[in-house]
């Protein structure tokens, strides 16, 4: 992660910003970020950086990146998750990929008999991925008591709205009218145009905060089926491969892991063959 840049050099375009923003300001950030979650930061996104942080600066009262970022480092402080929050990049819809739900529904009809599948979605920023996952379940097995389904992020924030089920009904798009009766309520009066989980949906997810570059995953049993979409396009290979490995742990032999459509491990084939359109299968 290090880069030959000149110190003082401010960042091309950022001048007459409200902080000054040096490419040494970016080169440390890009160090701090890839340490703390395993994101590797390309160098077209100074602007994103500067955008997202900039807003931390404002609201700690700091000054400069220098003096921000020296604080960050001088102690394990509360700000270090407000940090990773800010860089964290949280894309997703409801039934995103939707072929990958059809494998999973299929997946989950050939078993007809056995303890209940566990599932893990290891990215649910703000729910609308493991909510999608816990109705095709309950869709496929017919009722909730078949599956359990634990969903993690490394942001706090996200969690948390993810955790409280409450969506725009205009961000509804990936849900047709049956699932919006069977699985939403409406809201009414003040909270008109809004929609939230049904309780006894929202109840079969346990949502937990997990970084997934670190070796403290608290899981006690395997998993039958692990979603892992749209994160590792965000690690360098190493970092890929590390976790990986960690996922592999945590899974049943002959288990499923549903990546994002621009991912491909076909270097891992060690730990997992390929299946389906970006559907794995532990080996």
């Amino acid at each position: 992660m290090s880069h030959a840049k000149t110190i003082s050099t401010p960042s091309v375009g950022m001048q007459g910003r409200e902080f000054a923003w040096t490419d040494a300001d970016f080169d440390r950030v890009q160090s701090m970020i890839y340490k703390r979650a395993g994101i590797s930061l390309h160098d077209g996104k100074h602007a994103m950086v500067y955008s997202r942080l900039s807003r931390r600066l404002r609201e700690t009262g700091h000054q400069s990146f220098r003096d921000y970022l020296g604080w960050l480092e001088s102690a394990d402080i509360p700000e270090w998750q407000e940090f990773v929050n800010a860089l964290t990049t949280n894309l997703t819809s409801f039934f995103r990929e939707n072929h990958h739900f059809d494998v999973f529904a299929s997946l989950l009809k050939s078993r007809s008999t056995g303890a209940p599948w566990r599932v893990w979605c290891s990215a649910a920023s703000t729910g609308e991925e493991p909510y999608s996952i816990a109705i095709a379940a309950s869709e496929a097995l017919g009722g909730y008591s078949q599956f359990s389904l634990a969903a993690s992020d490394i942001d706090s924030k996200v969690l948390a709205s993810a955790q409280q089920g409450v969506y725009r009904l205009e961000g509804m798009k990936g849900v047709d009218a049956q699932r919006m009766q069977r699985f939403f309520l409406r809201g009414k009066g003040v909270n008109d145009g809004m929609v939230r989980v049904k309780p006894e949906l929202s109840r079969m997810i346990d949502f937990l905060m997990i970084n997934l570059i670190h070796d403290d995953w608290p899981f006690k049993e395997p998993f039958d089926v692990v979603f892992c979409r749209n994160v590792m396009i965000y690690f360098d290979a190493p970092t890929q491969r590390k976790v990986l490995e960690r996922i592999f742990r945590v899974m049943k032999p002959g288990s499923t892991l549903f990546v994002g459509h621009a991912e491909n491990f076909s270097d891992c084939r060690d730990l997992f063959v390929l299946k389906g359109k970006t559907v794995y299968e532990r080996r």
